[in-house]
């Protein structure tokens, strides 16, 4: 068997395994890093080199910042801004979120940046009376858009750099994006604002952000299942600890929060494993099994039913919060159930409804395994409540009440951290340093000036990223050394025959943007890279317009809800269908091939 058959059947696995979403895309890469060099293309140190390529290291340190800006309240604060000015108007929102969400996503995650948004246009849409379906899709049409603006905004972008580079030539500036991304950015805006008309036509509502049971109990199917029961001296259950009587297996009941009596009133418990019952406690329950079972129960146990009050939850704010999360795409919680998870040992919380779409799931949760877009109705102490803002990689708070305002914990250090970012971008803009020597300075002031610390900066890395393109970046060396990549470039050639070389850029755009709906962009970007610029070596043009249009195409999958984790994202906040998303994204994208493959040769000439 040839080397590049051998090469191609492992690109062709990988893309299967990307498309199917198994195993997880870090996992696939990883494989790969394994499998490449049994085919003798490439060594071992070859196969592991892009652990130590300037870029990946880049990326990390760009994640930092992200994480400093949030941590210091600056996206807050943009967010208050945009809510103050847009007032009750519609179309002022979409244009303000849309400038908003696209300057913080060409500094900072995009992904990162959606996930800040969503509970601000959530709170801003249930002000305004408006579905938040009107404003997910601009949001996040932004942050895609934003990838065409810098070239720190999006992976991609510094992919197609880092091969210029490798080819011995100058790679691309800081602002060498914008000239296209910024038209795009105003016609994207433009578009969603005719556009809005066929999003959120009154069929969507707007997540309730007062968070209480009440409120949720239509939403969650919880009808039914709450009830107080009280611990009588008599009980077995007195002095015994809540991992030992594993009353969720035997009885199918979650002990939600525990209401104890003490000499200056009622104290609220949270329920942990090594928590023990005493007599006259309240147990706040959540029923999972049938109610027929609950008479059994309370008298074996020697527990006293006692109802529960109309706004007992609302008279118990200080102790006693509910919230929703989300599990975004990339969430190290997917696939994985609650109990696997041990969610209320970890987050101190115990989760009382599942929504996946916009159907809640009846019956039993603890067991069915978690997806991604499924919407999580949790209870606990606010503090526990506060501490997910933690786990945003894992979780996104859709919702928080007013009685927990999630502020951010550094918030004095704002201007330092602003300023920081200025200095970062400064010394990318002049090339005074290499861009990474800038961003690891400008991580290491973060620190220094406590707008982070170390801890927080570890996990606002997403690994997962990392791995992927230092996994894929294997694959562009075998496939050179295997000619796999000239007889890429020469059907494409062929493909586009004696036609003008724009044909040759819009064949590029197609088919970058077409493997972009199925695996990841910045997987994308690392196999098609070297494909561009060997189509520009046989036409015998210049590079440089072939490989900005390959990192422009990666950000232009606007089409479907899988095609980008940022959409997957808005699909349950904004209540949307796949169809929507090819409705409102192909007009776009078409839009935006249309525009690039004319103006991209106007500004880089072939």
């Amino acid at each position: 068997m040839s080397p590049l058959v051998m090469v191609l059947g492992l690109l062709v696995a990988a893309i299967v395994m990307f498309a199917i979403g198994r195993p997880r895309m870090d996992v696939v890469a990883l494989i790969m890093v394994a499998a490449l060099p049994f085919t003798g293309v490439i060594t071992v140190p070859e196969a592991l080199a892009g652990f130590s390529d300037p870029n990946v290291i880049l990326i990390a340190a760009l994640f930092v910042l992200g994480e400093a800006l949030v941590r210091t309240g600056v996206t807050q604060a943009m967010g208050d801004w945009m809510q103050a000015r847009a007032g009750l108007s519609e179309g002022r929102l979409i244009v303000l979120l849309m400038l908003a969400a696209a300057s913080l996503s060409a500094i900072m995650s995009s992904t990162g940046v959606v996930a800040i948004f969503i509970p601000i246009v959530l709170r801003i849409a249930q002000r305004m009376g408006v579905a938040p379906g009107r404003f997910m899709m601009p949001l996040a049409i932004a942050a895609m858009i934003a990838g065409m603006t810098t070239l720190i905004a999006t992976a991609p972008n510094l992919v197609v750099h880092g091969e210029l580079v490798r080819r011995g030539l100058e790679g691309f500036g800081f602002f060498a994006f914008a000239p296209f991304g910024v038209p795009i950015l105003i016609l994207g805006i433009l578009y969603m604002l005719l556009a809005r008309r066929w999003l959120g036509n009154g069929q969507f509502e707007a997540p309730p952000v007062a968070v209480s049971l009440r409120d949720l109990v239509r939403d969650y199917a919880l009808e039914g299942r709450e009830m107080r029961l009280r611990v009588r001296p008599d009980s077995r259950l007195v002095g015994r600890r809540l991992d030992v009587l594993d009353l969720r297996a035997s009885e199918g009941v979650h002990i939600v929060a525990i209401e104890r009596p003490g000499r200056m009133g009622p104290v609220m418990v949270v329920p942990r494993a090594e928590t023990r019952l005493e007599a006259n406690d309240l147990l706040m329950l959540d029923l999972r099994g049938e109610r027929a079972d609950l008479e059994a129960f309370c008298k074996a146990q020697a527990l006293s039913p006692v109802p529960l009050p109309a706004g007992y939850f609302s008279d118990h704010t200080r102790e006693i919060g509910l919230a929703q999360v989300m599990l975004p795409p990339g969430s190290h919680y997917l696939g994985k159930t609650l109990e696997a998870l041990r969610f209320r040992t970890v987050h101190d919380l115990t989760v009382i409804g599942l929504r996946r779409g916009t159907a809640p799931i009846e019956g039993p949760i603890t067991d069915l395994p978690l997806r991604a877009g499924d919407t999580l109705l949790v209870v606990g102490r606010w503090r526990a409540i506060r501490r997910l803002s933690d786990a945003r990689r894992d979780m996104v708070l859709l919702d928080l009440p007013s009685e927990a305002a999630d502020v951010a914990p550094a918030a004095s250090r704002a201007p330092l951290a602003l300023g920081v970012l200025a200095l970062v971008v400064g010394l990318m803009v002049w090339g005074i340093i290499p861009n990474v020597q800038a961003a690891l300075l400008g991580c290491l002031l973060m620190g220094l000036f406590r707008c982070i610390d170390i801890a927080g900066a570890y996990r606002a890395i997403n690994w997962q990223t990392l791995v992927l393109i230092v996994g894929m970046l294997p694959f562009s060396l075998a496939l050179q050394r295997t000619g796999g990549v000239d007889l890429a470039a020469e059907a494409l050639v062929q493909l586009t025959g004696e036609a003008s070389p724009r044909v040759a850029l819009a064949a590029i755009f197609v088919v970058t943007t077409a493997l972009s709906l199925f695996i990841s962009n910045t997987a994308t970007a690392v196999l098609m890279a070297p494909v561009a610029f060997a189509i520009a070596d046989t036409l015998g043009l210049s590079p440089y317009p072939f490989m900005m249009t390959v990192a422009l195409a990666a950000s232009a999958a606007f089409m479907t809800p899988v095609s980008s984790p940022i959409n997957t994202l808005v699909v349950g906040p904004g209540n949307y269908r796949f169809l929507d998303f090819v409705r409102i994204g192909t007009p776009l994208w078409v839009i935006t091939l249309v525009v690039l493959v004319a103006l991209v040769p106007v500004m880089l000439p072939f």
